[in-house]
């Protein structure tokens, strides 16, 4: 089983590498023995120290992926930096929080850009040449929120139930084709995009009291469910949503 779990000779391209979740798969890719294109809105030094300390490779490619040339770029730059990309997560995301009937359109546009938009195309572009390859594995980062409506963040609602969708629609059509498409739809973890949350004494108890586990989950507990996705022994599962959540779906 051990051999069915290694990345030895793989290249996993991760969208928002530079901290929290995406920095945790990066890592939990890395030390299964993939190498790292890391894309990012800015420098991410502290990701590349840590993945280069495993022995593996790292290369960083700053875009912003709400804009769709940017998007292309880094479809582009990717592929001549690397002989062939193997994996594929798409973790990059923004979250906006106002009140439905406050919610601006920016707001709307700035969200779904970057946490619809962009997977969609990051998905269509790497997957060609996943195809012409006749293997690969898509790892989308989808949410509680795919599955429910939340609370003042209908933007990143409505792009995480597209996340969803995305990753069912592009498992179908090539799931014969050598090219498995998965998401790990996260519960509530200790990142930057939960801090104003973890900050309202009354909403953690909340959300606490309702995940069996009791704690928020951290970045390490990713590495094993997007190893397991990106591996051979995932290679029967396709167009799973896998919730990663200490319980919350459950309760």
């Amino acid at each position: 089983m051990k051999a069915a779990f290694t990345l030895e000779g793989k290249v996993a391209v991760v969208t928002g590498s530079g901290q929290g979740l995406g920095q945790g798969m990066a890592l939990g890719l890395a030390e299964a023995g993939a190498d790292i294109v890391g894309v990012n809105y800015g420098p991410t030094a502290e990701t590349k120290e840590k993945v280069e300390a495993l022995g593996r490779k790292y290369t960083e490619l700053v875009a912003d992926l709400s804009k769709e040339e940017e998007v292309y770029r880094v479809v582009k730059e990717a592929l001549q930096s690397v002989d062939k990309v193997d994996i594929l997560v798409n973790n990059a995301g923004i979250i906006r929080r106002t009140e439905v009937e406050n919610f601006s359109d920016k707001d709307w546009h700035d969200v779904i850009d970057v946490n619809q938009h962009a997977v969609f195309k990051l998905c269509r572009e790497f997957g060609k040449h996943m195809l012409e390859n006749g293997s690969g594995r898509i790892i989308n980062v989808a949410s509680m929120l795919s599955y429910q409506g939340g609370l003042r963040v209908p933007s990143y609602t409505a792009s995480k139930h597209a996340v969803a969708g995305l990753t069912k629609s592009f498992a179908n059509e090539w799931a014969g084709r050598g090219v498995n498409v998965n998401a790990i739809a996260p519960g509530y973890f200790a990142t930057a995009n939960t801090a104003p949350l973890r900050a309202d004494e009354d909403r953690s108890a909340s959300i606490l009291s309702r995940i069996p586990k009791g704690d928020w989950g951290t970045p390490d507990d990713l590495k094993g469910p997007v190893v397991f996705l990106a591996s051979d022994a995932s290679s029967y599962v396709t167009g799973h949503i896998l919730c990663v959540d200490g319980g919350w779906m459950s309760s």
